[in-house]
């Protein structure tokens, strides 16, 4: 009997599930033993089953068969110094003059004083076997080889060694060619620096050869008297072919040589006169006399295109092309300038305003800029031929200087010629009013508004002017290396009636540059009477010579010390110091030489190579200012003469809030342009400045020359070229020493009238005290601003009408 089974899908895939599992269950966990023939592998899956159990990683380098140093060492990259050099850029034209030892002093000269200063670089070159040294043209290259063909090869490598990687073109000719150097350089702008360049003209038309030329004029070389330009490429390939050129250069013929060399360096065939458009053209005078002839030269076109004129037999023939060549030049540049401005202006036809374009008179010199405040705002000075009116708050008319009233009358010469050139019949009669300012951004403008006859409407007519002088032309002044380590020497004067405020000085003196350590020396210049005491208990500086005692002791380790040199004073100058000198500005009161015999004396006890600076009792500073004193004083070129804040005795007046320490503003002080007392320079300037004066300020060389010190200065009329002070000196001797003036906010006045008035409560002795004349008024001390002396006399005023009420 037979069973049937019946299975379904069901049954099946139920089957296929249970012998999948069956087998997962039996298949073993080792799988080593199916890659047995793969050791690798298997050592792989061994450190990987470790390192998981163990959850460390070790790694291992194999360094089996490898190098232990690199094979190629990596080199830092090194960057040139400047931009152009890494970018290749060069400078345009380099002039090579073949001259004789004869010539340096004549045609020589001539050609460097005519296009030194138009072309990059110039040298000349000559025979050295007699070469003296004393020629005043320094820019000279002398070769012992006397051979004569090989000069020009001689020159060729020095420009290739030397110069090969700076210069676009070589320029080489005689010492008989004028080179017009401005036509050359505008003509090579134009020519690319990447193809070979032999230029100049032909030797078969220069018209200057003999028989020995025949070989250069059929080869078509370019002839050296006319002046011959190369590249900088040609110049590299000759030097790779030089000692053929050598070997082969037969004749005494400097073109023929060169031409022989460039055609077999290059293979250039022929000389070329015009390159890619570019004509660098030259004229042979032939027969022609430019002092004789120069009238029918200058009508040839070819001579007023030419870049190069030879040959010029006569030094003077030098300067006179050069001069007329200059008024071509600046002529030219004149059209031009005219076309672009009448372009410039008229570049929207009327459908845009210029300032929309930022077209504005002048074309190029830009607008002022908008002030940021009121204090910001460029005043206009009204001004004449002589004198200028309000020029600041302090002065109401002020005399010109000599500069300022030259250059007024050269503006004024200059609107007068372009108003008659514009209106002939009009006839200057004198000026209405004239303004002008400067401006740091666009330079110095005027507005004149000048009074003119006009002969044709027979009546006087007012026309107004704006004159520009812009500022063209900025320059770097170089300055001596300078650093804030320089020691300074401080010089003290002062007088008998000064010990409070030298006391205080010494107090300010010892916590800003002692106890910190600086770099500094202070001498006090003490400055007796004639019949005061000196010595013993008497001495009316004894406190302040134990003081400068006692603080060199204290400070003795940080090699900061006190001394002092006494000065005795003559009868004439003795009586007339006191108390009434308070009121001027300069502790020194009027009598302000005094500060050249404090210096005189006290500079025997310093030395010639010290740091100067001129200090007053009645002063007190930041160490801020000493750094400032370090680095604007430079020995041989600059000395420093701080503007001082004049502190307000705002205790005295009740008028401001006092504070020594607040920023500087109008309403606590102001600047004091009167005051030089404080002032530092090196003691070799002062010294050679002194001496070139000295027949017009006697040097003191003891107590007694003081006498002639101030009696020439009395018998003297003060104007502009009196001195008066140590910046005086500076600036009217013949030394090239610049004067540095500038505000110093960390330099603070007014000590000495503060302590006057402490004294004097109600004012009693002040109101004695007063400036007899104009110029003494400006040296006095200002006790508050006008603005509030003018609140005071407000409010006395209703006062005084309230009572009158009552």
């Amino acid at each position: 009997m037979g069973v049937n089974f019946n299975f379904s899908r069901n049954h099946y895939l139920l089957l296929g599930i249970v012998c999948g599992f069956l087998f997962s269950y039996y298949s073993p966990h080792d799988y080593a033993e199916y890659v047995a023939e793969c050791p690798e592998v298997t050592e792989h899956t061994d450190m990987l089953s470790t390192l998981e159990h163990n959850n460390e990683f070790e790694p291992q380098l194999n360094l089996e068969q490898k190098p232990m140093i690199a094979k190629k060492l990596v080199k830092n990259i090194i960057r040139p110094r400047y931009y152009y050099s890494e970018l290749g850029i060069r400078e345009k034209l380099f002039v090579g003059v073949l001259t004789t030892t004869e010539n340096v002093d004549t045609f020589a000269t001539a050609i460097n004083r005519t296009a030194a200063h138009l072309v990059n670089k110039i040298k000349f070159f000559i025979h050295a076997d007699n070469v003296k040294s004393n020629f005043n043209l320094k820019n000279i290259v002398g070769f012992t080889d006397t051979r004569e063909h090989l000069r020009p090869f001689h020159m060729l490598k020095y420009l290739a060694d030397n110069y090969l990687d700076e210069y676009d073109f070589f320029l080489l000719l005689m010492d008989t060619t004028y080179v017009n150097a401005r036509t050359v350089r505008r003509q090579l702008q134009h020519l690319s620096v990447t193809l070979d360049v032999y230029m100049g003209t032909n030797l078969a038309e220069s018209s200057f050869g003999d028989g020995t030329n025949e070989e250069a004029a059929r080869n078509e070389y370019c002839d050296l008297h006319a002046g011959i330009i190369l590249s900088s490429g040609v110049i590299r390939k000759i030097r790779a072919n030089l000692d053929w050129c050598v070997r082969n250069s037969a004749s005494n013929n400097y073109s023929s040589n060169i031409g022989k060399c460039v055609k077999y360096s290059t293979k250039i065939k022929s000389c070329h006169q015009s390159w890619q458009g570019i004509d660098i053209a030259s004229y042979h005078l032939n027969s022609y006399k430019i002092y004789r002839d120069f009238h029918l030269i200058a009508k040839d076109d070819r001579f007023n295109s030419a870049a190069m004129v030879y040959p010029v037999t006569s030094t003077d023939d030098f300067y006179l092309l050069h001069a007329y060549f200059s008024r071509m030049h600046l002529k030219q540049n004149s059209d031009i300038k005219r076309t672009l401005l009448e372009d410039a202006m008229q570049i929207s036809n009327g459908t845009l305003s210029n300032d929309i374009l930022e077209v504005r008179w002048p074309l190029g010199v830009p607008k002022s800029n908008p002030p940021e405040s009121r204090h910001d705002v460029v005043p206009w000075i009204l001004l004449n031929t002589t004198h200028s009116f309000m020029w600041n708050s302090e002065v109401n008319v002020q005399r010109l200087s000599a500069v300022d009233e030259e250059d007024m009358r050269n503006v004024l010469n200059k609107t007068i010629l372009e108003a008659t050139r514009n209106n002939p019949d009009a006839e200057f009669r004198g000026i209405h009013t004239a303004y002008k300012r400067f401006d740091a951004v666009r330079g110095m403008d005027y507005r004149l508004l000048l009074n003119f006859y006009d002969r044709k409407l027979r009546k006087m007519v007012q026309k107004s002017f704006e004159v520009i002088k812009p500022i063209s032309l900025i320059e770097i002044v170089p300055s001596p290396y300078v650093t804030e380590s320089t020691r300074v020497a401080m010089l003290l004067p002062t007088f008998e009636n000064q010990v409070l405020e030298t006391e205080q000085f010494f107090e300010s003196y010892e916590k800003t540059c002692m106890d910190s350590q600086d770099n500094t020396f202070l001498m006090l210049i003490f400055l007796y009477r004639a019949e005061t005491p000196s010595k013993g208990d008497e001495d009316v500086f004894l406190p302040l010579k134990n003081i400068a005692l006692a603080l060199t002791e204290k400070h003795k380790q940080d090699g900061s010390r006190v001394a002092w040199v006494s000065i005795r004073l003559p009868v004439e100058v003795s009586s007339k110091v006191g108390n009434d000198n308070r009121y001027y500005s300069s502790f020194y009161g009027p009598h302000a030489l005094m500060s050249f015999a404090a210096v005189d004396l006290a500079l025997r006890k310093i030395g010639l190579e010290s740091l100067v600076m001129l200090c007053s009792n009645a002063a007190s500073f930041r160490p801020d200012f000493l750094n400032r004193v370090r680095m604007n004083t430079i020995q041989g070129f600059q000395v420093y003469s701080p503007i001082g804040f004049m502190m307000y005795p705002c205790e005295w007046t009740g008028l401001c809030k006092p504070c020594e320490n607040c920023d500087v503003g109008q309403s606590s002080g102001y600047f004091d342009r009167a005051n030089y007392d404080v002032l530092s320079f090196y003691s070799n300037d002062y010294v050679f400045a002194r001496k070139q004066l000295e027949q017009t300020l006697p040097i003191v060389r003891s107590d007694r020359d003081i006498v002639n010190l101030l009696a020439i200065n009395a018998t003297q009329p003060v104007n502009s070229d009196t001195i008066t002070n140590i910046v005086d000196l500076f600036t009217k001797s013949n030394s090239k020493i610049h004067v540095l003036r500038a505000i110093e906010p960390n330099l603070r006045y007014g000590r000495s009238i503060s302590n006057f008035l402490s004294n004097d409560q109600y004012g009693e002795q002040f109101s004695k005290l007063h400036c007899s004349d104009e110029t003494e008024r400006r040296q006095c001390i200002r006790i508050a601003s006008k603005k509030q002396i003018g609140d005071v006399f407000v409010q006395y005023s209703k006062q005084f009408e309230n009572r009158e009420v009552v």
